[in-house]
């Protein structure tokens, strides 16, 4: 699906991260250090980069804005740092997403799916609309059908839908949920996502008790899944 650089120092997460995309059909390359990790990024141009912040021989912060001078290529940040200032930066500095180590191979997938889709549309081309079960989201229009009826949703209320249908069958926390919707990285409140949460649920003729799309994961967050 996707040619994919990995640019990681621990030779058993390398490995491992190089099976699990395999297995899903990308096409993986590889590098140990920040430096043989540039050099295969101007050779090989893979489609999205994933960079471990903790390089032997410089930091992926500093890679990050070597890459953002010669590439805007996607970038998928993995790293054990759970540092919410830290992650804010490196996502003002140009990362496009950030993962926080240990996480499952199908949600680091699905958030390359996610990159690509958006760097297609950055790119001129209109991205297709997102389908979920019988929920139809079109970016491009900003319309959501559920079957043949059209959801009157707010601004955000769309957004916040759209942001989670991209991710179907995965758990976003509240907090990634505040950041990438809200722009409000780590200072909002948990009460505006459940108000929306709420709302949207009204909209898709749900509720918290008798979820069909909206399904709540108690201490984690909330995915979209088909029903």
């Amino acid at each position: 699906m996707a040619d994919v650089l990995i640019v990681e120092d621990d030779a058993t997460i390398r490995t491992a991260l190089m099976r699990a995309l395999t297995a899903r059909q990308h096409s993986v390359m590889t590098a140990p250090t920040a430096m043989e990790g540039l050099t295969s990024l101007l050779a090989q141009r893979p489609d999205v980069v994933l960079l471990d912040l903790g390089l032997p021989d410089l930091d992926g912060a500093s890679l990050l804005s070597m890459i953002r001078s010669v590439s805007d290529v996607p970038v998928i940040v993995l790293s054990a740092r759970d540092d919410g200032p830290g992650i804010v930066a490196l996502l003002d500095a140009g990362a496009d997403d950030y993962l926080v180590k240990p996480f499952a191979a199908d949600q680091l997938d699905a958030r390359i799916r996610a990159v690509l889709r958006r760097s297609t549309a950055g790119s001129g081309s209109t991205p297709g609309p997102v389908t979920v079960g019988d929920l139809v989201i079109d970016a491009r229009a900003r319309t959501a059908l559920l079957g043949a009826t059209t959801l009157d949703l707010s601004p955000k209320e769309f957004d916040l839908l759209y942001y989670l249908a991209e991710r179907a069958d995965e758990v976003i926390g509240k907090r990634e949920l505040l950041s990438h919707v809200w722009n409000m990285p780590y200072g909002g409140a948990d009460k505006t996502v459940d108000v929306h949460l709420h709302w949207l649920r009204r909209k898709l003729g749900e509720s918290a008790e008798a979820p069909r799309y909206l399904h709540r994961v108690r201490g984690v967050g909330v995915k979209l899944s088909a029903p």
